[in-house]
């Protein structure tokens, strides 16, 4: 039996926990538990590719000293020499990609590992020197300058996990909802990990809690928030602040900004006028800080996390919080120094490599503090979990003025949708892509009706539609909207069924379907990367193949038809 049953995990926890894995035997065993389980094509890819590797490995084809990397992507490149730690080699491995492809970027992932490891051979005993960046770099502008915050907090007080909680048109979005719920499921977990007793406290870590658990903190922003302050109670908030004026029944970048900001300084060193000193907040800033990841979410979570001199890891899919070993002089302070880090919010995105995600850590660097730890979601990241409207929660109706300065912009005239476009519950999804090129109005069309042929199905588009200069027909290109892309910058989807016609299968596209039961791929090229992570492969023109399919379920027999194009 392997020590990882891969059917516990979701895709975006196994991809580092299966790389860890070096027995061949053991990833075949999780393999035949997978597809004994939940089955996942994703998944079984990324143990097959890891098996690939081992073997490989065993027979010399990933000796970075001999490999071909001509036959290599840059991720490849990449995944394979941040485990070199022998810089003579990684040196020759950087002469045969010059005198080679002469890839700048894979050049570049070379040369940074380099210097990673050169730089932990400097004396242990070097006290690395901080020089304010003025003085470091006084040629330049630094528009920074002005901004009151930069460089100046170090060793403060941080507490609980904010919540933004974006509305339209009065109403609570799911990813709200989702992100209420993870947070909900983290912070448990951070009080029951992190806080000790009253009793205890005494003999703690430098770091330990005090006994008084953390909160899941919601925050609401609009013309009627306070309308919403039961419903995030009920998804999981502890503490709810919210601010409500007429002037904020749309999103402005500004005002939002200048409220959230206001409320995480609240009760802090950096409060302001007649904020000093609240009963809700005795700390700083907020530890963590979760936006959604949707147009609005983008723009405020930079924005606020700019405004609080902290960083964002954006587009995140995974959230989990443990300690970080961290050697990097500059957040140790000392070359050759290890420190384990606390409550690190480990924020995971995916990488360009098709099956592995990036983990984003947000690090306090000796002479400044880097919180709150801030992360925007993606839609579709988490399950949205069930209310309990039997839950209390504190609830702040947080006052202060707003400049009207703040307000450049005056709506005079809007219209509404009457809704919008969630393609998250149907059980069918059929996206389209750059392969309707030559007929776009057609290929919509096609697409259209296969959708129709199902009875619970809807249209998606990959991102290169959507950016496309295509003419559509005005029958048509009323479908032809943002809100119908899936991946990483639109909707993430789970059909039973998800049908990608003329999609290559880029990773910010595969974000968005690959949790699908089952994903049938149709395109002209049979090695598009789509193949991947498809169940079935049509090798064939979209135009064709759609007509086909759309006449196969109408008659109940696309069970028969993708047997046939399987076999083939």
């Amino acid at each position: 039996m392997p020590e990882i049953d891969p059917t516990e995990y979701e895709i975006a926890e196994l991809g580092p926990k299966i790389k860890d894995v070096d027995d061949a035997d053991e990833l075949r065993e999780m393999l035949e538990l997978e597809e004994e389980g939940e089955d996942r094509a994703p998944v079984k890819t990324l143990i097959e590719d890891r098996i690939e590797k081992l073997e490989a490995e065993d027979d010399g084809e990933g000796d970075p000293e001999s490999v071909d990397l001509s036959e290599m992507t840059v991720a490849d490149i990449a995944n394979m020499v941040r485990d070199v730690d022998d810089a003579a080699v990684l040196e020759g491995v950087l002469e045969r990609e010059r005198e080679g492809k002469d890839r700048s970027s894979a050049i570049t992932q070379i040369e940074n590992r380099i210097e990673s490891i050169e730089g932990s051979d400097e004396d242990e005993d070097a006290e690395v020197e901080y020089v304010p960046p003025e003085e470091k770099y006084p040629e330049l502008d630094h528009p920074t300058n002005d901004k009151k915050w930069v460089e100046g907090t170090v060793g403060e007080e941080y507490r609980d996990m904010w919540v933004y909680c974006e509305t339209q048109a009065g109403e609570l979005v799911d990813v709200s909802k989702e992100m209420l719920g993870k947070a909900r499921e983290l912070m448990d977990q951070y009080n029951e990990d992190y806080v000790v007793s009253e009793s205890e406290a005494s003999g703690g870590s430098e770091d330990s809690s005090s006994g008084e658990e953390e909160r899941v903190v919601a925050v609401l922003i609009g013309d009627e928030a306070s309308d919403l302050v039961e419903e995030v109670t009920a998804y999981g908030a502890d503490l709810v602040v919210y601010h409500e004026d007429d002037r904020l029944e749309r999103f402005q970048h500004t005002p939002y900004t200048e409220i959230f900001t206001d409320m995480s300084r609240a009760g802090g060193d950096l409060a302001s006028e007649g904020h000093e000193d609240v009963e809700w907040k005795d700390y700083h800033e907020p530890r963590y800080t979760v936006f959604p990841a949707t147009n609005n979410g983008r723009d405020l979570s930079a924005l606020v996390q700019g405004a609080l001199d902290s960083g964002l890891a954006s587009d995140c899919s995974g959230l989990y919080i443990e300690n970080a070993m961290i050697s990097n002089p500059a957040k140790v302070g000392n070359a050759g120094d290890k420190k384990e880090f606390e409550r690190v919010l480990h924020m995971k995105r995916p990488d360009f490599s098709g099956f592995e995600y990036s983990t984003i850590l947000c690090i306090d660097k000796p002479n400044r503090d880097f919180h709150p730890q801030g992360a925007s979601v993606i839609p579709g990241s988490f399950e949205i979990p069930e209310p309990d409207y039997e839950r209390e929660a504190e609830v702040v109706d947080y006052e202060m003025a707003l400049d009207d300065d703040w307000f450049q912009v005056e709506v005079t005239e809007f219209d509404r949708l009457t809704g919008g476009v969630d393609l998250t519950g149907n059980d069918v999804v059929v996206a389209v892509g750059r392969g309707i090129g030559d007929d776009p109005t057609k290929g919509i069309e096609l697409a259209l009706d296969l959708v129709d042929a199902f009875d619970h199905a809807d249209l998606g588009l990959s991102r290169g539609v959507i950016t496309s200069s295509y003419a559509f027909d005005s029958h048509v290109e009323q479908y032809v909207t943002e809100e119908r892309q899936i991946g990483e910058s639109g909707q993430v989807v789970e059909p039973d069924v998800y049908i990608a016609a003329g999609i290559s299968g880029a990773i910010q596209h595969k974000v968005g379907c690959d949790e699908s039961d089952t994903i049938i791929a149709i395109n002209t090229n049979p090695d598009a990367d789509v193949r991947d992570f498809s169940n079935y492969m049509i090798e064939g023109d979209l135009f064709e193949v759609l007509p086909r399919l759309t006449e196969a379920v109408e008659a109940g027999e696309l069970g028969a038809v993708m047997q046939e194009a399987s076999d083939d």
